[in-house]
């Protein structure tokens, strides 16, 4: 696409965007929501959570999903309002450099890129522990289930994984929406089965206990250390809702529904994880044996434990699918964020413009897609061969940069509409307050979550010179966009004089 089809195409739109030739108006909204509920895996981020949230606040556990939730509601409002105003693909990079400037809103698409590229190293990871696990329990070799600790194996298999959803990301937004569409409705039914079978089965279960509105309760027998370790799990819980924000220029009436798919998004998660909370404690209870979710031996896989007890031996086989599927479908719309993200920050000459290269025929960023793919299998393989534990501390890092971009992009939105924050009620809402409590919840759990890294016993005990290697991947990382950037900036200043993206309106790229 020319230069003058693009301008003339954002001429024809009205709005502060510049059109780089994705798959425009192929995105409804119940596709949105899918693609939103993918990135958040719920069905994974359960059985990985449950008992980590248990072991911090007992029987507090809906409270602290709803204290997790409202940040990230709130900061989706100012998402909402920001991709009115801007339908970018960009999104956080775009925003916070259209409200502070470029490099601001380099580090935070840098920060956002290196997030996903993280957590789609730890989903295709998970998707091999529980592709091997799920064939242990369907042929009764349990043998197999060992294979995932084979170092050569999990590799090989991990690459497999992450090859088979590059492909699926190359092949379009349509063939992502329509793989999404059967794996995200298959774990929502096999979720509501589980959220069933047992609270039925917690009426006769030796472990059962009534369920208590005092649940929902955070301000009785819950300390304030328990409240925060409970408040950042939670909040990590709910990352990934901006993929409906990442496809805007691929949806349809793209300055308004991607906003309210990230919504519906968020408010489907929170209830989805209240059902499961809810019915797992009923089930189970809090105990420290045995199926109790407080105990340590069953957390950090809490449905491997639940799932035959609660559902029976074949049909617990559809649970161990559905996580499976979960981070599998996961790991595949994880592609899209990232890459969509490399694609503006390549055409506004942020990056090497070749990370802006669109595929003909499928409307995709090609070259970015592909970056992410291999950078993806690189980083997890290097980091297994160095050690599981440098795996770990990194995925623990990951949510210091959660934390800043999302924390980020919610003070981008007070400061980019300040200039009529008081022109109406609606404005004041949506626009400052929402926004500014949600970016300042964030950003005390960002603090919080630096502060604890720093002591190497949150995490995995790794440290160099008595600081936590959780501390010093958070940190290293972001520091290492700053050095980046820098570099950059004098080898192609045009993005950081202002050339290719502007405060003003409209946002255009200079030829050349």
């Amino acid at each position: 696409m020319s230069d003058t089809q693009r301008v003339s195409r954002v001429a024809a739109t009205g709005s502060d965007v510049h059109v780089k030739g994705l798959s425009s108006g192929s995105v409804g909204l119940l596709g949105s929501m899918t693609l939103g509920v993918s990135s958040v895996a719920p069905a994974y981020t359960l059985t990985a959570t449950l008992g980590i949230i248990v072991a911090a606040v007992g029987l507090k556990m809906p409270a602290i999903f709803i204290a997790g939730f409202i940040p990230m509601f709130l900061t989706a409002y100012g998402y909402r309002e920001l991709n009115r105003r801007i339908p970018d693909c960009g999104t956080s990079f775009t925003w916070a450099t259209k409200a502070f400037g470029p490099s601001v809103g380099w580090l935070c698409g840098w920060g956002a890129v290196v997030a996903t590229v993280i957590v789609l190293s730890n989903l295709a990871g998970v998707a091999v522990t529980f592709f091997y696990l799920f064939l242990a329990r369907l042929t009764g070799v349990e043998s197999i289930a060992e294979l995932a600790s084979n170092t050569a194996v999990n590799i090989a298999t991990c690459i497999a994984f992450i090859g088979v959803a590059t492909f699926i990301a190359y092949r379009g937004i349509t063939t992502t929406e329509r793989v999404q569409s059967v794996l995200v409705a298959f774990q929502m039914l096999v979720l509501a089965g589980f959220v069933v079978a047992a609270i039925v089965a917690s009426f006769s279960a030796p472990t059962g206990i009534a369920f208590e509105w005092s649940w929902f309760n955070p301000f009785t027998d819950l300390t304030l250390t328990a409240f925060i370790a409970g408040v950042v799990g939670s909040i990590f819980a709910f990352w990934g809702w901006d993929t409906c924000l990442t496809v805007n220029e691929e949806s349809k009436d793209a300055d308004k529904m991607p906003g309210r798919a990230a919504l519906l998004t968020v408010l489907t998660i929170l209830a989805t994880y209240l059902l499961v909370a809810i019915a797992a404690m009923m089930y189970a209870g809090i105990g420290t044996r045995g199926i109790g979710l407080g105990n340590e031996e069953t957390s950090a896989d809490v449905f491997a434990a639940l799932a035959e007890p609660v559902m029976g031996h074949w049909p617990s086989l559809l649970l161990f699918l559905a996580v499976l599927a979960s981070s599998a479908a996961s790991l595949q719309t994880t592609f899209l964020p990232p890459a969509r993200s490399l694609l503006a920050m390549g055409e506004y000459q942020a990056i090497p413009q070749r990370f802006a290269r669109i595929h003909p025929r499928f409307l995709i960023p090609s070259y970015a897609t592909l970056t992410c793919g291999i950078g993806t299998a690189v980083f997890y393989a290097v980091m297994m061969l160095l050690s599981e534990r440098v795996l770990t501390d990194t995925i623990l890092s990951l949510g210091i940069m959660i934390c800043f971009y999302y924390g980020l992009t919610a003070f981008a939105c007070v400061w980019y509409f300040r200039h009529e924050l008081f022109t109406s009620a609606f404005n004041v809402v949506f626009k400052l307050v929402f926004p500014l409590l949600g970016g300042t919840m964030l950003g005390v759990v960002f603090v919080i979550s630096l502060i604890d890294s720093y002591d190497p016993a949150n995490g995995s005990g790794a440290q160099i010179g008595g600081v936590g290697l959780v501390f010093i991947l958070g940190l290293g990382l972001l520091l290492l966009g700053a050095v980046l950037m820098l570099v950059w900036r004098v080898r192609h200043p045009a993005f950081f004089t202002g050339q290719t993206l502007r405060h003003d309106t409209p946002t255009l790229v200079v030829p050349g």
